[in-house]
């Protein structure tokens, strides 16, 4: 935007499962609040791939708690990738880097 304020896409959805975006420049209350909400998302998803390891070095785990863990995974990735698109379109050409 010409003031220097951008769309951000929040690390939350609304009541009807739609994107939640807010018109900032990156300095308020609720920038750090989803800056916060992210890390602790992100940090959820690497207490459940450790989980994960746990239980599948295990061999004694039930179906039943496989698939709760798999539906928290699930949870958990559309965090991250939710994450991974809002900070993606916020990258400024010269952040993204060369290509692998």
């Amino acid at each position: 935007m010409k003031d220097g304020t951008s769309a951000r896409l929040l690390p939350w959805a609304g009541s009807d499962g739609k994107p939640c975006y807010l018109i900032t420049d990156g300095t308020g209350y609720l920038s750090r609040m989803a800056d916060g909400i992210e890390s602790v998302q992100l940090g959820m998803a690497a207490d459940l791939l450790g989980h994960a390891t746990d239980m599948l070095a295990d061999g004694q785990a039930t179906s039943a708690q496989l698939r709760f863990l798999l539906a928290r995974m699930r949870e958990a990735l559309t965090d991250v990738h939710r994450i991974a698109e809002s900070r993606g379109v916020r990258l400024s050409p010269g952040e993204w880097g060369s290509p692998l």
